[in-house]
């Protein structure tokens, strides 16, 4: 996650930068920066590794004076936290200054390209490459606005852009890719604003205009310009934010399900954001310093959690065995604390939780620890209890989770362990470094692949629209997508109230078969993977008993086209990623499901976000 905020208007630019900054601080503090364009003419650029008032004191009594500006507070992706990684990052010229959150994954093609064409590069920024592309457009006669247009259509990825040039000082340009990466334009009188998030700009209006994937935004002191980045024109009304905290965390979205399904594809890219090193394809968790003893003298990994976040205990069970090659299981917490396991100094013990508050899950880890083992916390509350338990702790950057039934916290967490299972093969020499480097490349395109699952709303809620009616539901998955069955099953039962119940495919002959007809639709993961042809059969069988078949397939498999009654296509990824990709179609078929059916989705009955008691 970084934090981007750029100002136009008769104030002058820097405070109000600033003060943007320190709203934006939780999206990144690794280092900061802001840039002003001068009476003068001339951008003038200040930027400081470290936290914001770093760059606060590096402003006192000398701020750079001027009524346009962009700054940024970063988390790293690509490059070190340093003055020089900083943003905003400069073209050859100094000319061109760009604010960027998002993982470019072409940016190493990009970069080759303008090396050959002699552009020379500053910094270890995937972000510069921006810079250089609109110095292109530039060069070429292009105003700022087509120079950036054409250079963000070459980005591949989930992104949202800044950009300021000295030749054209009548405003910035903003761009926004796929669902990673919020863009807000602020409307003012004589001024407007733009940024990531909603509280950077309420101290100066109230209406406001968020930017969809694939637009970008001229923005003058007279106000935005929209276009589509094929140069469309897109006509959009400003809304009206009412200035209260509940109603600018949920910013346009009806209910905090809706918008935290939605942010999954940035919190998956915050999640990645400084912990994978896509140069030298190596993992770096910031709160994980096992010593080598330790390390050497692992046998076993239990993983233990509750709920959500037991389902993502059971994919990082798959995680820890193909990936570290270390022997793991997963389990219910609430049964590991009670049975008295022999687990030792050589188990590592991952506990799973989203609020580190979890009773059951905080006595497994109680009861790890009387036994010797080490313990590790997958969690995204800073400070909570599991994670002053451990000895080392994960963060999922997810920010606030208000709905109570989890969901960008869940993938975020299978995102984790993903990166927990590389580290470990890492550290212990499980795994050569082509196949570590196999396995983290594909990291960096996940956050745009969630962004297409989550543009595709309209799609699931006419599914819900054809099934809301029934009592009951069975989902079946296989393998490491069993887990997921189990988790869109539990989905549909919290914010519904529908029976559901997740099984191995396989397992359906052994009881589950008899409850199947046309009043039974079943909810199937059938991805090209290893077990896909024994999953057809499974489905085959559905078929043959009349049941009514919900499929999520592979984009484009017509056999599945063929068998199923309706087709949920999902992106093409390795194997051991399409679970963070499966799971979210279910959060939405279930989150539909409950509208049509006048559910209280954000506040189910009988559930608390936390469970604090037994």
């Amino acid at each position: 996650m970084c934090g981007i905020i750029g100002y136009v208007g008769d104030r002058e630019a820097a405070p109000v930068l600033l003060e943007g900054l320190r709203r934006l601080e939780y999206r990144g503090y690794d280092s900061a920066g802001l840039a002003v364009l001068e009476e003068d003419g001339s951008l003038c650029v200040h930027k400081r590794a470290g936290k914001l008032d770093e760059l606060a004191r590096a402003l006192q009594g000398a701020p750079p004076r001027g009524n346009l500006g962009i700054g940024h507070t970063r988390w790293a992706t690509h490059g070190r936290p340093t003055d020089a990684n900083a943003h905003p990052v400069a073209d050859c010229s100094g000319r061109v200054l760009v604010v960027h959150n998002g993982i470019i994954e072409n940016y190493r093609t990009l970069k080759e390209w303008l090396q050959g064409r002699g552009h020379r590069f500053a910094t270890e920024t995937d972000t510069e490459v921006i810079a250089h592309l609109v110095e292109e457009g530039l060069a070429n006669g292009q105003a700022l606005p087509e120079a950036t247009r054409a250079a963000v259509s070459r980005l591949q990825g989930a992104n949202a852009v800044l950009v300021v040039s000295s030749q054209w000082p009548q405003g910035l340009v903003a761009a926004r890719l796929g669902n990673a990466g919020g863009v807000v334009v602020g409307l003012g009188q004589g001024e407007c604003l733009v940024a990531s998030d909603l509280p950077a700009l309420l101290p100066y209006t109230r209406r406001v205009i968020f930017l969809s994937g694939g637009e970008m935004a001229q923005v003058s002191r007279d106000g935005v310009c929209i276009y589509t980045l094929s140069g469309q024109p897109v006509s959009r009304q400003p809304v009206e934010v009412p200035y209260d905290p509940l109603s600018v965390a949920k910013g346009p979205y009806k209910h905090f399900m809706l918008k935290e399904m939605m942010e999954q594809p940035e919190c998956v890219l915050d999640t990645l954001r400084g912990r994978v090193d896509f140069e030298s394809m190596r993992v770096e968790l910031e709160d994980v310093d096992l010593p080598r003893e330790v390390l050497s003298r692992l046998r076993r990994v239990v993983l233990v959690g509750m709920g959500t976040s037991y389902h993502a205990a059971l994919v990082g069970r798959h995680y820890m065995e193909t990936i570290a090659r270390l022997p793991a299981e997963a389990e219910n917490a609430s049964e590991f604390r009670y049975r008295d396991p022999l687990v030792g100094p050589d188990t590592l013990v991952v506990a799973v939780t989203q609020s580190g508050e979890t009773v059951d899950t905080l006595a497994a880890m109680e009861e790890a620890r009387s036994k010797g083992c080490t313990l590790a916390a997958v969690c995204n509350v800073i400070g909570s209890q599991a994670s002053r338990l451990a000895d080392c702790v994960v963060y999922t950057r997810c920010g606030l989770e208000v709905g109570v039934c989890s969901t960008k916290t869940f993938t975020a967490s299978l995102v984790v362990l993903y990166l927990l299972a590389c580290y470990l093969a890492q550290a212990r020499g499980t795994q050569p470094p082509e196949v570590l480097a196999g396995l983290l490349s594909p990291l960096a395109r996940l956050p745009y692949l969630l962004g297409e699952l989550t543009e595709r709303a309209e799609e699931y809620e006419r599914l819900a629209h054809l099934f809301y009616r029934f009592g009951n539901f069975l989902y079946l998955g296989r393998g490491i997508q069993y887990p997921i069955a189990l988790e869109g099953a539990l989905k549909l039962k919290e914010v519904s109230y529908i029976h559901a119940e997740g099984y191995p495919a396989g397992e359906m002959k052994h009881g589950p078969i008899a409850l199947i007809d046309q009043d039974m639709p079943v909810v199937a993961i059938a991805v090209r993977d290893h077990l896909y042809d024994k999953m057809r059969n499974n489905l085959e069988q559905v078929k043959a008993r009349e049941g009514r078949l919900i499929v999520l397939a592979s984009e484009g498999d017509e056999e599945m086209a063929r068998l199923a009654d309706h087709v949920v296509g999902v992106p093409e990824a390795p194997p051991l990623l399409l679970p963070v990709l499966t799971a979210v179609p279910l959060q939405f078929f279930a989150y539909y499901i409950a509208l049509r059916r006048g559910c209280d989705v954000d506040q189910p009955r009988n559930l608390a976000k936390t469970v604090t008691v037994e």
